[in-house]
């Protein structure tokens, strides 16, 4: 093997080490860019490190994005936001730069079935996504019933601080759930370690003096409650379903199809 050879098999193994994968895989066909088109030691280098910035954070976004776990298709792209009054629209938009994950601050989305809160929340949860911001997003029911296996086997410490490490947990239909006592204990411990630490968003379809119904217990329910709402955006959705409004201008399309067809049958 040539001194040039165990030079470059020196390098590549450096690389590794270094955790450098895009210096790894681009310096070669950088460097006979750079020879093709006359750049200096300077040029090169940024070339190259402007590649490993940009493979590094679409890693990450991946990465985050697998651990957020949240609904294809539910992004502020596809939302409707002209559905929505003009405060909250502006409301929605500021909740997706981030600036309460830093406060510790919660977000509560509380409204009738169908009217948007687990779209827009899966939205705002995107958009800190690609802020870089780790989220992740679960349903109440599929939480607590995770949460009460790891307490079965005696590990809810450990599956707690797993959750902890997310800056903010998005928790889809709390007003779904109806909690026996072990269900309710979960929950609320998750709540409490959370509070003034990391942001909680949740969705329901109960307001917040019904939250009886999940809790069963008066004093729990004030206890949770508090804990969510002391240092809380509130988003109240107060318009017609929009499941419905899409069933209805479905039922109107095959309606109208049908007419056609028989029109011309």
């Amino acid at each position: 093997m040539s001194a040039v050879a165990v030079r470059e098999e020196v390098l590549q193994l450096r690389l590794r080490g270094l955790r450098l994968p895009a210096f790894l895989a681009h310096y070669a066909p950088l460097a006979e860019r750079a020879i093709a088109e006359g750049w200096g030691p300077i040029e090169y280098l940024s070339e190259l490190v402007d590649v490993e910035v940009a493979e590094r954070s679409d890693r990450r976004l991946k990465r985050l994005l697998d651990e957020a776990e949240l609904p294809a298709g539910k992004t502020l792209t596809a939302l409707e936001l002209a559905r929505y009054p003009p405060p909250m629209r502006a409301q929605i938009q500021e909740l997706c730069r981030g600036q309460f994950l830093t406060e510790a601050i919660n977000v509560c989305l509380v409204g009738k079935p169908g009217t948007g809160k687990s779209h827009v929340m899966a939205a705002i949860g995107r958009a800190l996504v690609e802020r870089g911001s780790s989220v992740h997003y679960t349903t109440v029911a599929a939480l607590v019933e995770k949460l009460l296996a790891a307490k079965r086997d005696l590990r809810l410490a450990r599956e707690l601080k797993r959750l902890d490490r997310f800056e903010c947990l998005a928790l889809d239909d709390i007003g779904y759930v109806q909690q026996d006592r072990a269900e309710m204990e979960v929950l609320f411990t998750l709540l409490a370690e959370r509070y003034e630490r990391k942001s909680v968003m949740i969705t329901s379809n109960l307001v917040f003096s019904q939250w009886d119904q999940i809790f069963k217990d008066p004093m729990t329910t004030a206890a949770a409650i508090d804990r969510v709402v002391h240092h809380a955006a509130v988003l109240e959705f107060t318009g017609p379903s929009y499941r419905a409004e899409q069933a209805e201008r479905r039922a109107q399309t095959a309606a109208k199809a049908q007419r056609t067809r028989t029109a011309t049958s």
